[in-house]
């Protein structure tokens, strides 16, 4: 890898972004809402702008629908952005259950093998952590979405950091 030093910074950033995400959790859920609000706004326009250029009707329509209909959500999302904390914390807790629930049972399904505690340990830490945010809701939506961006960038951080010094070290 000829640009270590990048990512050895790159992942040095990530790290003092997550330190600080996590010393104001709030600002950091306000800053991953507006976040989510512009992705969800982006991909409504790529989807529209497929939609234009695809030439299949039927799929035309229905990417069109689904470009409008991320538009609005950002925009939704954007005008009341604690509602669209409410509502993303809640999505959040929903999937950690169902992936927590299926790792279980994909767990049970799977016993013997090498892997299965495993696949049980991240399936039950799924299942408690939705319970966690569910029994806390609405309250753990103030705080929630930037504890979770938090220990996404240290994790990103820390593994960046890594591939950048043994970069250094292969190059060298």
């Amino acid at each position: 890898m000829k640009h270590w030093l990048l990512v050895l910074i790159a992942g040095i950033i990530a790290i003092i972004g997550g330190i600080i995400a996590l010393l104001n959790p709030l600002a950091a859920t306000i800053f991953a809402t507006t976040l989510a609000a512009w992705f969800f706004i982006i991909m409504g326009i790529l989807l529209i702008v497929g939609a234009i250029s695809d030439s299949g009707v039927q799929h035309r329509f229905w990417t069109g629908v689904l470009g409008v209909l991320g538009i609005l959500v950002g925009l939704g999302i954007l005008g009341q952005p604690i509602l669209g904390a409410l509502a993303l914390t809640w999505a959040v807790a929903i999937l950690f259950l169902v992936e927590g629930i299926v790792k279980v049972m994909f767990a049970f399904s799977s016993r013997g093998t090498s892997y299965f505690w495993a696949v049980l340990l991240s399936g039950a830490i799924s299942v408690i952590l939705a319970v966690m945010i569910l029994s806390d809701f609405p309250q753990s939506a103030a705080v929630i979405l930037g504890i979770l961006l938090a220990i996404d960038l240290i994790s990103s951080g820390v593994s960046l950091v890594a591939l950048g010094l043994f970069a250094k070290k292969a190059e060298a």
